[in-house]
């Protein structure tokens, strides 16, 4: 059986060695891939395989990008810790970062003259990070999702001040901009919407006048997670379509949500109302009159 090495150069592909970079408080390490720092085995980990098609510069761009040290990620942190360094206190709400397991406070890691900028101005952001040397995303665990959320990011002080001179001045080009963006976006979701309701209507001609549209434009909220967001729905596939109108129907026309308000499990109380639903899809299917 050929290596991974050896189909890769039989497909044409090029190898090339990219060193990984980790930033620490002392500058930048090399990553270690194996437990033993076995050379043969770090230069397997540490090697891409790249298109021959890619120009010279693009090849470049990459190796460039692959090279670069992962930036650092500070956490928010939700209960009292200290520093494994210095020993300082790191109250509730402390940002510290973590080296060989260990915690550090700021200015410990070295990072403690950058600034914070909160999440939710993209542009300040991106602008921010582009201009500064060092950076580091800043992050909290939400209890409630079990995972880490971002929460900004610490930028250089002169960077950030760059930055929003910038986004001072092309303010108003952005706001068009986004207007213009906003705008296309509404028209596809109106003809999304519109290509929907047609295909629902094909499927179930029985259902009654205006429900398919209104199944339709739920279904296709943008950022919703339902199924019309999603690829087989968005392609108008008549079994994500299907699930669309199941959905509706459990909802509006059984007695669903009551059962749930009621405190009962959601499985028995699909199962409760199944029957009724079906009937439902069926009738709606029916093409006689």
């Amino acid at each position: 059986m050929a290596t991974f090495h050896e189909w890769a150069l039989e497909k044409g592909l090029k190898p090339s060695e990219t060193p990984y970079l980790r930033s620490t408080p002392a500058g930048e390490v090399n990553l270690r891939f194996s437990t033993g720092g076995d050379p043969d085995i770090e230069k397997i980990y540490r090697t891409h395989y790249v298109s021959p098609a890619l120009s010279e510069r693009e090849q470049e761009r990459l190796t460039e990008k692959l090279g670069q040290p992962a930036q650092p990620v500070v956490f928010e942190i939700l209960r009292d810790s200290a520093c494994s360094e210095c020993g300082a206190d790191l109250p509730q709400g402390s940002f510290l970062i973590m080296e060989a397991e260990q915690p550090l406070c700021l200015p410990c890691a070295r990072l403690d003259d950058l600034e914070f900028l909160p999440a939710g101005d993209t542009a300040l952001t991106r602008r921010s990070t582009r201009y500064s040397e060092r950076s580091a995303v800043v992050v909290r665990f939400s209890r409630s999702r079990g995972r880490y959320e971002r929460q900004g990011v610490l930028v250089e002080k002169a960077a950030l001040e760059k930055a929003e001179q910038e986004c001072l001045e092309d303010a108003g080009e952005r706001a068009k901009a986004r207007a213009i963006a906003a705008g296309k976006r509404r028209e596809q979701d109106r003809e999304l919407i519109a290509r929907m309701t047609a295909q629902i209507e094909n499927l179930f001609p029985r259902c009654p006048p205006g429900e398919a549209k209104a199944i339709a434009a739920h279904t296709a909220v943008r950022n919703s997670g339902r199924v019309g967001r999603t690829s087989a729905g968005r392609n108008l596939d008549k079994g994500a379509l299907t699930a669309a109108v199941t959905a509706a129907v459990r909802h509006k026309h059984t007695g669903y949500n009551e059962l749930l308000a009621d405190g009962m499990n959601r499985q028995l109380a699909r199962q409760r109302v199944a029957d009724r639903v079906q009937s439902i899809l069926e009738a709606w299917r029916n093409r006689d009159p």
